[in-house]
């Protein structure tokens, strides 16, 4: 249940940015903390599945695994940036 609630917060934040810009996103990198309670496959499959036919199916997902447990986003999970669909449809 608690990777629901992050993919749910991290798809309502893409899908917010994305109406911002007007544009359909086509990817997003992500930082992974070392204390975020999911791993990066873990992310990767739920994303999958939570944007399975909306208009977030098929982003490609980076995700950057952070190790240091130290670090101070250690425990969470960072939207870094967003790629976004060409106006010409590249």
């Amino acid at each position: 249940m608690h990777e629901q609630s992050l993919i749910s917060n991290l798809i309502e934040k893409i899908q917010q940015l994305a109406d911002n810009e007007g544009a359909r996103v086509v990817g997003a990198k992500l930082r992974l903390g070392a204390l975020a309670h999911i791993s990066a496959p873990h992310l990767r499959e739920h994303f999958e599945q939570a944007t399975f036919g909306t208009s977030l199916e098929g982003l490609q997902l980076e995700i950057e695994e952070l190790t240091d447990i130290h670090h101070a986003e250690a425990q969470d999970i960072i939207l870094e940036n967003l790629q976004f669909e060409a106006s010409d449809g590249q």
